[in-house]
């Protein structure tokens, strides 16, 4: 696996997120997954793919406004980069930021890369 799968596999799974698409997100975010947003909050897998599932978190831009930087090493990578975001959570209007991303993604068994953290840091 090269660090360039890893930029696609990061873009795919924004993509699905802006499309509510759980068939493709799910098994690209590891059971054990969980994120810490720019506001502070924790979320478990089932608590971030669930609100976007239902409408809770909805996504309408979530893209790399940077390059991908990939730090590889055997069956764990870092991917760090700036983004674009638009969301709306619980029925709020859409508010627009700019975030740095660290996802830590881990290789399983069958060599399939799934995302176990991700820290986003709101830039102001």
């Amino acid at each position: 696996m090269d660090a360039d799968r890893l930029r696609e596999i990061e873009r795919e799974r924004l993509r699905a997120l802006v499309a509510a698409d759980l068939a493709v997100a799910m098994p690209l975010h590891a059971e054990d997954f969980r994120i810490a947003t720019p506001s502070g909050l924790v979320w478990t897998k089932d608590e971030y793919l669930g609100g976007i599932g239902n409408g809770q978190i909805d996504y309408r831009r979530f893209e790399a406004t940077s390059e991908i930087e990939v730090m590889l090493e055997a069956r764990l990578a870092v991917l760090r980069y700036r983004s674009a975001i638009e969301i709306s959570v619980e029925g709020n209007p859409p508010a627009r930021l700019e975030a740095w991303h660290l996802d830590v993604y881990r290789a399983g068994i069958d060599g399939s890369w799934q995302v176990r953290w991700s820290q986003a840091t709101a830039i102001s």
